[in-house]
């Protein structure tokens, strides 16, 4: 049994706080620009530098507002319309994966289409650090207390929450972790062999559906409002299955 009474706040300095939580999803984004970079200096994805820092910047942006207004809207309407004070302080925790996601498919397309490129060219690429930055996310979830897991028998790895109550709980931030970095392993592998066998698109929807699989069998363990059997993001993610099937099925019949 863990008892887990982080403090979330690493530093601070009069009103200004500064939170584990902001400072992970910094270093997720630092992450996937270095890899990008990378990507452009080695000759596999053709954007200048200019043009790779100007994606990245508005990229941030707009997957801070779709992640921000997914989870106002779908996952805690209740709390930030009570609390509307909370809707900016995206710093206090409350991202949606989701929301993030479809914001960022939609910025990449209109972008890709601007500068004349292929969609898949960054998103095969992308949805690699991306699971490196979801891994080292859910662990920021785990320090400031929040989608924590439902009540279980004391086991070894059960946690208590000093913020929520006295029960002990599954780490479910931390199977959400464990998860993500599964994804970020299988993607490493298969980008390995991406010179011999797969074609564009396989590798975004490969993390697509893995996501949305992984996701539904791990959010059983997390405390969330139920709807017909099934969690909002649950409901989110099966959605993002039946999508990504269809997708791996054009591209493997050659019908994209």
């Amino acid at each position: 049994m863990f008892i887990n009474n982080i403090n979330p706040v690493l530093l601070s300095i009069g009103s200004l706080q500064i939170r584990y939580y902001g400072i992970i999803y910094a270093l997720g984004f630092v992450i996937g620009y270095l890899f990008m970079h990378y990507q452009v200096k080695h000759g596999k994805l053709h954007l200048t530098g200019e043009k790779l820092d100007s994606y990245f910047l508005w990229l941030i942006i707009w997957i801070l507002i779709g992640a921000r207004l997914f989870e106002i809207l779908f996952f805690s309407p209740g709390y930030y319309f009570s609390n509307p004070s909370e809707m900016i302080l995206v710093w206090h925790g409350g991202l949606s994966f989701h929301g993030g996601l479809v914001a960022a498919i939609i910025f990449t397309y209109l972008f890709t289409k601007k500068h004349k490129l292929s969609f898949y060219d960054i998103a095969d690429l992308l949805v690699i650090p991306t699971a490196l930055g979801l891994a080292f996310g859910r662990i920021a979830n785990f320090i400031n207390s929040e989608h924590y897991g439902k009540v279980v028998d004391a086991t070894p790895w059960c946690v208590v929450y000093q913020k929520i109550d006295g029960y002990c709980r599954h780490p479910s931030q931390l199977y959400e972790s464990l998860k993500n970095f599964l994804i970020f392993g299988v993607l490493m592998i298969y980008n390995s062999k991406r010179s011999k066998s797969y074609k564009k698109g396989t590798l975004f929807w490969m993390f697509v559906l893995l996501y949305g699989i992984l996701r539904i069998i791990t959010n059983f363990f997390r405390e969330d409002t139920v709807y017909f059997g099934l969690s909002t993001g649950q409901w989110f993610s099966a959605l993002m299955i039946v999508v990504a099937v269809v997708f791996l099925y054009k591209i493997k019949n050659n019908r994209i």
